[in-house]
């Protein structure tokens, strides 16, 4: 059977890698762990444990045959002709959101998804101490489960005014350029979350309707958006860059520069058109102070 036959089956062995996965991330929070890497980029042993055994599980029922694997914890050291020259690819972020997996905020999840040319068509989040796992397949929709439960559908709001919507934004990477950004414009609140999967989980869950992410120094890297995307997609929103194109995984450059918008997709295109302008005249401004 062709593989694009097979996403259903893939995406039940992804939800059961990752509710595995979330299982060990709460069972070595119980204990200490270590923590090793840069204060801006910690690893911890959770982790690295996550990581094995989400790749020795895919691995496993899957092979390398027909499939690459793209994993924030060995990409560095992974040759990139493993997964450029393939079609069907593996992405993973084993611990989304570790600074707050240290901090013990809640706010960190699972990621994983199946990437074809460029974008994902199985994807699963599973937000380990929400006791929570959201999944999607592309064109069939975007569900989420208590473990244990039945999945149910998920569908994003469908607020339309900007004044009326709920914006999550990162609690850690906010730059004053951000800053800037989001002082232009009135939203009914703002909320701060750690993980990307938390944030879309958020959204998804109506709980949020809005997602702004802008790099600076750095930016997020594909693990950080794959699984994600898809979710909210198939949730009824959108997640683009300002300029309204998708994201494209698996490229030579994992990095997701530039500014991001995650949304309901009630009003996606306009708010795009905004801040892209917005965005300019900010750094217009900037360049003529230096």
């Amino acid at each position: 059977m062709a593989i694009a036959e097979r996403l259903g089956e893939l995406c039940t062995l992804a939800r059961t890698v990752g509710w595995q996965a979330a299982d060990i991330l709460l069972q070595v929070r119980l204990g200490e762990f270590e923590i090793s890497g840069p204060s801006d980029s910690p690893v911890t042993t959770a982790d690295l444990a996550a990581n094995q055994h989400i790749l020795t599980m895919l691995q496993f029922q899957l092979g390398t045959d027909h499939f690459a694997y793209l994993s924030e914890e060995t990409f560095k050291t992974q040759a990139p002709e493993e997964r450029l020259g393939k079609d069907w690819v593996w992405i993973i972020d084993p611990l989304d959101g570790t600074k707050d997996y240290i901090n013990n905020t809640g706010e960190y999840a699972v990621h994983i998804a199946l990437v074809y040319r460029g974008r994902p068509v199985v994807a699963v989040v599973a937000c380990p101490a929400m006791g929570k796992l959201y999944s999607a397949i592309v064109e069939k929709g975007a569900w989420v489960e208590t473990q244990g439960g039945k999945p149910k559908p998920v569908k994003a709001s469908r607020k339309r005014k900007l004044e009326e919507m709920i914006l999550v934004a990162s609690r850690s990477h906010r730059s004053p350029r951000l800053e800037a950004l989001l002082e232009k414009f009135t939203f009914e609140s703002q909320i701060s979350i750690g993980s990307v999967g938390c944030k879309v989980a958020a959204i998804v869950d109506q709980s949020a309707d809005l997602y702004i992410s802008l790099s600076g120094n750095s930016a997020p890297k594909d693990w950080d958006f794959a699984a994600p995307d898809l979710i909210l997609h198939e949730a009824g929103g959108m997640l683009t860059r300002f300029d309204k194109m998708p994201l494209l995984y698996n490229q030579a450059d994992v990095n997701q520069w530039g500014g991001i918008l995650g949304s309901n997709g009630q009003t996606h295109r306009q708010f795009c058109q905004r801040l892209k302008k917005a965005l300019s005249d900010i750094d217009r401004v900037s360049k003529g102070r230096g």
